[in-house]
């Protein structure tokens, strides 16, 4: 299955739990008067409203190249997942503070808390299901390398939004468990607004450190290194190429641009020469799918 499909798959599975989730939250919010359940509500609707948006970006991410646009609409993912993660921030993060500091200062006493807390458990049960299908995409592709390092390292932006919000929406989850439970126990509804609160500082970290590594994508970053030290090592080993000058690339979403200028060997002819690149270039497609576009330089200096 390719990475894309692994995307999409990781979207779905978070948007059927999320939309569930928050119908659920919002009913025990409802009848309880929880700010952290109402603050949990809106957060499953914001990402539920991501994941559709994601699914938006990867749509219009397919378009064929035109005049305008002549390497394609690939990096518009990147401003979807940077949409989203302002969302994240205001809608979901910035919601849940306010309304945490709302309900300290003026404390509502919580009706029927077991029910707030049995929807915890099922919401934190069909997170869990989605976290487990949005880790199995990012197993497949962070090759053995720490979390946080796939994190800073991948240019699957809807992959990572995907399994940022998954993890703040666990974390979430216990928090509020954790508040409703205190403040249930306690008496003190105060308990339940505290939760609320680093809710919501919780969404703004983790808003704030997607939209951090989305950004490097949007301004343009190349391929990721292992696959950039594969294409070099591709290069150096052909038998046609002498020396390679400069190799440069570009992610398009799930496609890439590479240019490649190089020394190389002689072949006697102008049309030998035409046909050692032709060959090099369609062999680099095969070994490196994720290429799109090869732009193939012959020179003899770099400069």
């Amino acid at each position: 299955m390719s990475a894309k499909s692994d995307s999409i798959r990781s979207i779905l599975y978070a948007l059927f739990a999320n939309l569930s989730i928050a119908i659920a939250k919002g009913a025990a919010a409802f009848w309880t008067g929880s700010s952290a359940m109402l603050a949990e509500a809106i957060h499953s609707l914001a990402d539920s409203c991501n994941q559709l948006l994601l699914l938006f970006g990867m749509r219009q991410s397919k378009r064929a190249p035109d005049s305008n646009y002549p390497l394609g609409y690939g990096k518009s993912i990147y401003f979807w997942s940077f949409l989203v993660a302002v969302i994240l921030f205001s809608l979901g993060g910035m919601f849940s503070i306010y309304e945490g500091v709302h309900k300290f200062l003026h404390p509502v006493q919580l009706n029927s808390p077991m029910i707030a807390v049995g929807v915890l458990i099922f919401a934190i049960i069909a997170e869990s299901i989605s976290l487990w299908g949005c880790m199995q995409a990012v197993n497949k592709e962070r090759r053995n390398r720490a979390i946080p390092t796939w994190f800073r390292e991948s240019r699957s932006s809807e992959l990572i939004v995907v399994f940022g919000e998954d993890v703040a929406a666990l974390l979430g989850l216990v928090l509020a468990l954790i508040a409703v439970v205190t403040a249930a126990v306690t008496g003190n509804p105060v308990y339940d607004a505290i939760g609320t609160i680093m809710i919501g500082i919780l969404l703004v970290v983790i808003a704030v450190m997607l939209a951090v590594e989305v950004k490097d994508l949007l301004i343009g970053q190349g391929v990721e290194q292992h696959l950039r030290q594969d294409m070099e090592t591709f290069l150096a080993e052909r038998p046609e190429v002498d020396s390679v000058y400069s190799l440069l690339t570009l992610q398009m979403g799930h496609e890439a641009m590479v240019a490649v200028k190089a020394k190389m060997r002689a072949t006697g002819s102008e049309a030998g020469l035409v046909v050692a690149i032709n060959t090099i270039e369609r062999e680099f497609r095969e070994a490196f799918p994720i290429t799109k576009w090869l732009f193939f330089e012959p020179d003899n200096r770099d400069d």
